[in-house]
């Protein structure tokens, strides 16, 4: 009657079970495990990956004895026998590695075996399991009897994937980012701003005025963790080894001044911050970027984990410079437009950088030129008188293209004497300039005025240009002379 009983309750235990349990024979099993290491088979794994029906024939080996509610409502099988006619539907696809594995496993004397593998459900449905299986005790020999267990793990497997799509797809962000990333510790410099707040530091850019080292010091503290594919390509770096090691090369000239306001927005507090630096590409070539720092969010208190982006903004600054170069210069001749020189009599005259010289030039013939030879030539003079005065005027002087064929220099904290050497300087480069220009003679009209003390300006000007138009006169004069 005990023992009745005790078989009654293992059995209602065994069927009642909240996870999927299998009762199989493995014996046939055995004895295929025994013939084949009688052929003097020693590498099971490689033996079954040679030919797949040979696992077929292992799988085939294997009779189900009996299963639990709890297998049937898994699987979705009305009964035993539907599900054991329908096995073939439950393994397959994923599972053929781990069931391999199980197998090794046996096949190397341990009377246990577990994998994480895929079954399928009688309707098609995907499950991720964890299976355990066990050689009954006393069965040790035979194998004929064999418990599995089968645990449903498909909603953490679920969760699993998520979080790695999750990181793949945050991975790919960084690394296909199309701006430059750089994930860094800052947390040995925060430790440095913490000692010296302790030591009573209350302003920080006094501290590094007087103390520019501790600004080195706080870059030679920075650690990268990691940069992107494009951090690579702006800097022209074949690997991140090599761009790591090239830091000093990358971060020179202006950098450290860049640093230093960085440290100080990271003093007063500022943990996400955007200015534009310069960096240096390995072939020393400039990189003009804007740079956004961020400490991470919950690395707040340390410092730990921070993003830099870097934005290539090398072609705008270009451009902008370019603009701002037209805004200013006449492109045919390089010289300033007649708009600087503008703005240039009024910053002298504001400035009272007395006494000022000031040249009004005028090229002689270019009407002439541009009739018989055409404007591709008349522009050539221009170009010429741009020559000239781009080597004779050197700064504080400016020289201007003020008009078609009419051009200025001003020339601050320069008398009289000096206006007139300067004089003979213009005319000397223009003789130079003919012996490489033979067929088309450059000749300039020049009308120079110094300022007197407390004159204007615009009647410095004015009395340039007249004597300009008089020098002119006499060069026409002269020409109608020779002609007769």
């Amino acid at each position: 009657m005990t023992i009745a009983a005790d078989f009654s309750d293992s059995a209602s235990i065994f069927d009642l079970a909240p996870i999927s349990l299998w009762l199989e024979d493995y014996s046939g099993l055995r004895k295929q495990f025994e013939a084949w290491r009688a052929q003097g088979i020693v590498d099971l794994e490689a033996f079954l990956l040679e030919d797949s029906s040979r696992l077929l024939l292992c799988t085939s080996q294997i009779r189900l004895l009996k299963v639990n509610q709890k297998t049937l409502s898994l699987y979705e099988a009305r009964d035993i026998e539907h599900l054991r006619n329908e096995l073939q539907s439950v393994f397959r696809d994923d599972m053929l590695e781990p069931h391999i594995g199980e197998l090794v496993q046996l096949w190397n004397g341990s009377d246990n075996f577990h994998s994480d593998t895929v079954n399928y459900t009688l309707t098609g449905r995907r499950i991720d399991i964890q299976l355990k299986g066990r050689i009954l005790p006393g069965h040790e020999e035979s194998w004929d009897r064999v418990l599995l267990s089968i645990e449903d793990v498909t909603p953490r497997e679920n969760a699993r994937r998520e979080l790695d799509r999750h990181k793949l797809y945050a991975e790919g962000l960084f690394e296909h980012s199309p701006v430059s990333l750089w994930v860094e510790d800052f947390s040995r410099i925060k430790q440095l701003m913490d000692t010296i707040r302790q030591r009573g530091i209350v302003d920080f850019r006094v501290f590094t005025d007087v103390h520019p080292e501790f600004v080195l010091q706080c870059m030679s503290e920075i650690r990268v963790l990691d940069i992107n594919v494009e951090t690579l390509e702006l800097f022209l770096a074949p690997d991140k080894k090599t761009l790591l090691q090239s830091q000093p090369e990358i971060f020179k000239g202006e950098m450290e001044v860049f640093f230093r306001e960085q440290l100080i927005d990271l003093w007063n507090g500022v943990l996400f911050q955007r200015r534009e630096v310069v960096n240096y590409a390995l072939d020393g070539s400039e990189r003009h970027v804007l740079m956004q720092f961020s400490v991470l969010p919950g690395y707040e208190e340390d410092w730990s984990l921070v993003q830099v982006a870097l934005t290539d903004i090398t072609a705008r600054k270009k451009a902008e410079a370019y603009l701002e170069y037209l805004g200013k210069h006449d492109v045919l001749t390089k010289l300033y437009n007649r708009a600087h020189f503008v703005d240039e009599l009024n910053r002298i005259e504001r400035t009272a950088q007395t006494p000022v010289s000031i040249f009004i030039i005028d090229l002689n013939g270019l009407k002439a030129t541009n009739d018989q030879w055409g404007h591709a030539a008349g522009d050539g003079l221009l170009r010429r008188v741009g020559e000239v005065l781009n080597e004779a005027v050197k700064k504080p002087g400016h020289a201007a293209r003020i008009g078609g064929d009419e051009f200025a220099v001003t020339l601050p904290y320069m008398d009289q004497r000096g206006a007139e050497t300067m004089a003979e300087e213009i005319f000397r480069l223009v003789e130079i300039n003919n012996q490489y220009y033979s067929n088309i003679k450059l000749d300039l009209s020049i009308g120079v005025a110094t300022s007197a003390p407390g004159e204007p300006l615009e009647a410095v000007v004015k009395r340039a240009d007249m004597l300009m138009y008089e020098d002119k006169r006499k060069h026409y004069l002269a020409a109608s002379e020779t002609q007769n």
